[in-house]
């Protein structure tokens, strides 16, 4: 038997460490080829580490929310053979993490290994976890339970870092009435319990960035109610003439279009400011960030040249770019450099938001929800399907004035979505 040291590896771009996010292994595991072993985290983009080998886990070298050095120890294999390290030396001191790591809220799926993965197994009804603790789950399992009245936290999840699955909604619905007084008395106990979380990975990264944003950027935002009665109308029958050929659209290609239409009026909102350098670049084309909100945090993917592309080419790339972020698959060329921001909280929209500044951008749209809501036109009231658009601005370098004649721009785009293919 021998031992096979896995080393930091250099991911590239010049970054010299990274933090060590989560295991998706412990000492005593045994491990395939290309099982995921660890996830890191860059500036912006979540890794995962892969073994070269088959064999037994016998040390890791960090633990989850260290920085590590690229080159450090990172695991140590034992495996068949003589492995690559030298039966005279002794393995470079690591540390061992705990079996149980700290909450994180990521999961980056593994790759099959060899032997399977059990059935779920409801493991009681409820579980106890903080009102507001996220417990682990894909979006679709999120809708799925909404769907069903099932509150995620108290669900047991079987799978990896204990994600609830959909079987694990099946074995809780499969409880029955048995235990349908234990959420009530629970809600009623008193409770003295605590939890610490540590703020590591994505999150840490989120929270770099958002105090970074409010502390060097000077906001100021602006709200404006729009009538998207007609541009969903548009939306509406282009679905239905083209939508099983082409695929369905949504909103957001609408308000691409809309901003890269508006933008060339406003060249000095789509820009980047160097507050260092002092230097502001205003650019051609434009590069729209798609807030997007992932299991490991929020996350912008980015829409290149949206400039050049049709409707339902933003509408697939949106697709395919949101999928990548939520999936933790996105890369760091896809995370970064857009040249402004849009942001949507869909259904949960609310009517006002202040978002923050994707630095070093100097505009961000905010999207709120569609609500049909009686309105006076011509002396007539009528129902009308209206939204706000929450928006936020640099004041180092956009003016009042050119913000709200750049809202009413994008309001004049899509009350009249014609004007949107007019060149």
């Amino acid at each position: 038997m021998g031992t096979h040291v896995i080393k930091m590896p250099d991911i590239g771009e010049g970054i010299a460490e990274v933090e060590l996010s989560v295991w998706h292994v412990k000492v005593g595991d045994m491990v395939v080829e290309d099982q995921v072993l660890a996830d890191v985290m860059t500036d912006k983009a979540m890794v995962d580490i892969p073994s070269p080998v088959h064999g037994k886990v016998i040390a890791l070298g960090g633990q989850p929310g260290e920085v590590m050095a690229v080159g450090s120890v990172l695991i140590s294999i034992e495996v068949e053979g003589a492995g690559n390290v030298k039966e005279s030396a002794q393995p470079a001191p690591v540390k061992e993490a705990p079996v149980a790591a700290p909450k994180v809220e990521t999961v980056v799926e593994s790759k099959p290994v060899a032997a399977p993965r059990p059935a779920a197994v409801c493991q009681g009804p409820l579980v106890a976890r903080e009102a507001d603790e996220r417990p682990l789950a894909s979006p679709a399992v999120r809708k799925h339970a909404l769907d069903l009245g099932i509150q995620l936290r108290l669900v047991r999840g079987s799978g990896p870092a204990g994600r609830v699955l959909h079987e694990d909604l099946e074995a809780y619905l499969a409880q029955g009435q048995a235990n349908a007084s234990a959420p009530v008395a629970a809600a009623y106990a008193q409770r003295t319990d605590e939890q610490q979380i540590p703020v590591i990975g994505m999150r840490r990264k989120i929270a770099q960035r958002m105090q970074d944003a409010t502390q060097r950027a000077a906001h100021f935002s602006y709200v404006e109610e729009i009538d998207v009665t007609a541009v969903e109308e548009l939306r509406a029958h282009l679905n239905e003439k083209h939508g099983a050929t082409r695929g369905k659209l949504t909103l957001l290609p609408f308000l691409v279009r809309a901003l890269v239409v508006a933008l060339r009026d406003f060249p000095q909102i789509n820009a980047r400011y160097d507050d260092e350098a002092q230097v502001i670049t205003r650019l051609g084309a434009v590069h729209v960030g798609i807030a997007t909100q992932a299991d490991i945090g929020l996350m912008v993917p980015v829409v290149r040249h949206a400039e050049a592309r049709s409707l339902w080419d933003s509408a697939a790339e949106i697709s395919r770019l949101a999928t990548a972020a939520r999936n933790g698959k996105a890369s760091r060329d896809e995370l970064s450099g857009s040249s402004i921001t849009l942001t949507s909280l869909g259904a949960l929209g609310g009517i006002v938001s202040t978002p923050v500044l994707n630095l070093p951008e100097v505009a961000i749209v905010g999207v709120n929800k569609i609500v049909e809501r009686p309105m006076v036109i011509k002396g007539q009231i009528v129902i009308r399907k209206m939204m706000n658009l929450s928006s936020s601005f640099d004041h180092r370098v956009v003016d009042g004035m050119d913000a709200a004649q750049f809202i009413q721009a994008l309001r004049g785009l899509l009350e009249q979505p014609a004007t949107l293919f007019v060149d």
